[in-house]
């Protein structure tokens, strides 16, 4: 660890640490009060095991990035009275979430003394689309957004009120007694109203009005627990995991897209007997160069890449004049043979020509019900949609700017104006989402149709580019100036890690109700047979780095998990989709609660397992779970089992630790991995390369896990890895497109050709 006095802090009690480090002063009273009101922890535990004091300075930083200044003494002392007092300036809460069958306590807050009257509104339905009807427009002059929205009563009762909303529940005031307090010079009450529990699950709006003066809330009600759906109830489920962009067929345009990932629902439902397939993150990449390759980095978590659309597969495509029909084709003339080229990808390459010829095929004509399915979509996706698209359209008309002040707040009037000149480009985004979001939902239908019990399962990734779209739809629910990062710990290494994510600010979160994080799921569930969630741990705790500093110089903010966590239960209950909840940091009580919850528990089998490298018995491994041997940040198993990454890393120049303690370990992680599974009957004494990996998915198809993923590279024999980390310009991460253990490459219409993934495949049917 480095002894930098940034992070080489004391623990709890302050003392100097046993190896005469010096230790951190202790923190200011008042600063270490502030931190706890904020939900920001003061201390955390490092790889060694050591209970650490974040430093002041961090504390003070982190504080700044929640809107809390804690930068001297006086604004500390000045922060803390307003924190205290800042729930009872308001009537209501930010947002209540609760749960289905859970009676809560909700407080609001009045003028001492003065009555007051509480009551939810239901959630109203969704507007009907009337056929051919047009949901929204952009203004020729002023930009501005118009849509369709349904009205309903804000008052039950009163004359010349509007009329209640069907369902309206005035909620009973209960007899609890709190002091008053005077807050910015006025005396304020609270009233106690309960909520009862047998609301129906769904988005309400809580109505609270006392002496002429009235606000609302989101309610939100939230099941109990996700019950596990049918499509898992027919035994251990399987299925192939993969990047769909290295995943390329003879008809992709240098980059696997939706089409490819169809055919290989199809191909492995029918040859395979497989359950799903997951192609991994599908998020939206930047519309100009240059084009993040990690599809853990994306611009937007909602919307999906329109690199994976394929052109061929849009109905209008079929009916371009021989003269459009040209374009598409010499747009597409430089990426074709990219697909059988084993280089790494060229994204950049690749959406320039699809741009080029998707701009030509949105052009043309569509049918009547073509041009209503497409309204229909804009108007289901609504303002997000149309904001995502005003993005792309600006930074477009960009490129490599910077964007000035006034084009950073999307509410701006400069925003507003540009929009209105650029209609004709964010109808051209949108209609990219609609394209890709019909040729997704073709891929999941093909693989049910096929036999498939799941379809395509998705992956959510943990987080999206600190100056992508999210980031500046949502100026306020995503924090600013510190990413999200991993502590030192004994499964990062004692400097952790950056994952240069911007963090949900909690309360700007709640004060949004929740949507931003509501409207992200929704999209993220559609058209799929499960939902893998990547550090789910960030709903309960995420350490935030402030500015450039090192990742040892954060500290924890806590969520509320029990609001996140039930909306993510809520939305995944209403798409009929069960919920993966993927990560390696989370602590006992957590993996607790969301299994209480009815998440399945993600593991990586190469991670995970004992420090000894020994397997527990196929029965005793945690049941009812999702499982995978390697992480995508890691090569195929028998590469890492062969601790090809440590060469790699040591001819990088990245390593950590010693090379030669790394290899000396993993020898010994392999030895005892071979003796289990020898032991337990799934290998030889001595097996081969193969034999090993079968053995490995063998042991894993034995367990009373719910669902296995197949790694498709340990199924053709690829060895590279897909990433690796701290290599930026040495090694091409993201880009390597699938190939066999010779470095030849894979078409997708040849998977079926090898004998050893035949080989596999036998071994995951043995017990089916």
């Amino acid at each position: 660890m480095s002894h930098d006095d940034t992070h080489a802090t004391t623990g709890v009690d302050g003392a100097t640490d046993p190896v005469g480090r010096s230790a951190l002063p202790e923190l200011p009273e008042d600063l270490a009060d502030l931190a706890e009101l904020c939900g920001v922890r003061t201390v955390f535990t490092d790889a060694e095991g050591t209970v650490r004091r974040v430093s002041p300075s961090t504390l003070a930083a982190v504080l700044g990035a929640l809107g809390v200044p804690a930068g001297s003494p006086s604004a500390i002392a000045e922060s803390v009275v307003r924190v205290r007092d800042d729930e009872w300036r308001d009537m209501l809460p930010p947002a209540v979430v609760v749960r289905q069958g859970t009676p809560v306590q909700v407080p609001v807050h009045v003028a001492d003394g003065a009555g007051v009257s509480c009551w939810v509104e239901p959630e109203a339905p969704d507007p009907p689309v009337a056929p051919g009807a047009t949901p929204w427009r952009v203004a020729p002059v002023t930009g501005t957004i118009r849509r369709v929205t349904p009205s309903s009563g804000t008052r039950p009762g009163g004359a010349g009120d509007a009329a209640p909303a069907p369902g309206t529940r005035h909620l009973e005031q209960l007899d609890v007694i709190v002091e008053p307090r005077t807050v910015d010079s006025r005396k304020v009450g609270r009233a106690t109203f309960l909520v009862p529990g047998d609301l129906p699950l769904g988005w309400h709006t809580l109505h609270a009005e006392s002496d002429g003066v009235a606000a609302s809330t989101t309610l939100v009600v939230t099941p109990d627990r996700l019950e596990s759906p049918e499509t898992l109830s027919g035994g251990q489920a399987w299925g192939f995991q993969t990047q769909l962009y290295s995943v390329r067929s003879r008809d992709s345009w240098g980059i696997g897209d939706l089409a490819d990932l169809a055919d290989l629902a199809w191909l492995t439902a029918n040859n395979a007997g497989a359950d799903f397939v997951a192609p991994g993150p599908l998020q939206a990449t930047e519309p100009t160069a240059p084009i993040t390759d990690s599809p853990y980095l994306p611009t937007s978590r909602r919307f999906l890449s329109p690199l994976y659309i394929r052109l061929e597969d849009i109905r209008e495509t079929a009916y371009l004049s021989s003269a459009d029909r040209s374009l598409v084709e010499w747009a597409g003339e430089p990426v074709r043979d990219l697909s059988g080229d084993s280089s790494p990808i060229d994204r950049e390459a690749v959406w320039d020509a699809k741009k080029s010829a998707l701009e030509v095929v949105f052009t043309a004509a569509r049918s009547a019900a073509r041009q209503t399915a497409f309204d229909e979509y804009v108007l289901e996706q609504g303002r997000g949609l149309v904001d995502f698209a005003t993005w792309c359209a600006i930074a477009e008309h960009l490129g490599e700017q910077e964007w000035p002040p006034d084009l950073l707040d999307p509410a701006s009037q400069t925003v507003t104006m540009l929009r209105g000149s650029l209609k004709d480009r964010v109808e051209f985004y949108c209609w990219l989402q609609w394209v890709a979001d019909e040729q997704l939902r073709r891929a999941h239908r093909v693989g049910l149709e096929a036999g498939m019990r799941l379809g395509i399962l998705k992956e959510l990734a943990s987080g999206v580019h600190p100056e992508g779209a999210d980031a500046w739809v949502y100026p306020r629910a995503l924090a600013r100036g510190v990413s999200v990062g991993i502590p030192p710990s004994s499964a990062v290494g004692p400097e952790g890690r950056n994952r240069g994510l911007p963090p949900w600010h909690p309360r700007e979160l709640a004060k949004a109700g929740y949507l931003p994080f509501r409207d992200m799921l929704r999209t993220a569930l559609r058209h799929c047979g499960a939902l893998r969630v990547g550090h789910i741990g960030d709903l309960f705790r995420s350490w935030w780095i402030p500015g450039a500093t090192r990742a040892t110089a954060g500290a924890y903010v806590t969520y509320d998990h029990e609001a996140l966590v039930g909306i993510l239960c809520l939305e995944a209950r209403r798409a009929g989709v069960p919920v993966i909840a993927d990560d390696g940091l989370l602590d006992a009580d957590e993996r607790e609660y969301l299994a209480g919850r009815g998440l399945l528990n993600g593991s990586v089998l190469l991670a995970d397992q004992a420090d000894t490298g020994e397997l527990v018995a196929p029965q005793d491994f945690p049941a009812g779970g999702f499982v995978v041997p390697t992480p995508p940040e890691l090569p195929p198993t028998a590469s890492c089992l062969a601790g090809e990454h440590i060469d790699l890393g040591e001819r990088l120049g990245i390593l950590t630790e010693d090379a030669q303690v790394l290899r000396s370990r993993a020898r010994a992680r392999r030895e005892a991995l071979m003796t289990s599974l020898s032991r337990t009957g799934m290998t030889t004494f001595d097996p081969s390369e193969r034999e090993l990996v079968e053995g490995l998915y063998r042991y894993l198809r034995d367990t009373p896990a719910a669902m296995v993923a197949v790694n498709l590279a340990d199924a053709v024999g690829e060895r590279r890895t897909q990433a690796q980390l701290g290599a930026d310009d040495g090694y091409p991460n993201w880009r390597v497109p699938l190939a066999d253990g010779s470095g030849a490459l894979v078409m997708l219409e040849d998977l079926f050709d090898s004998a050893r993934l035949r080989s596999l495949v036998a071994v995951l049917n043995e017990r089916t």
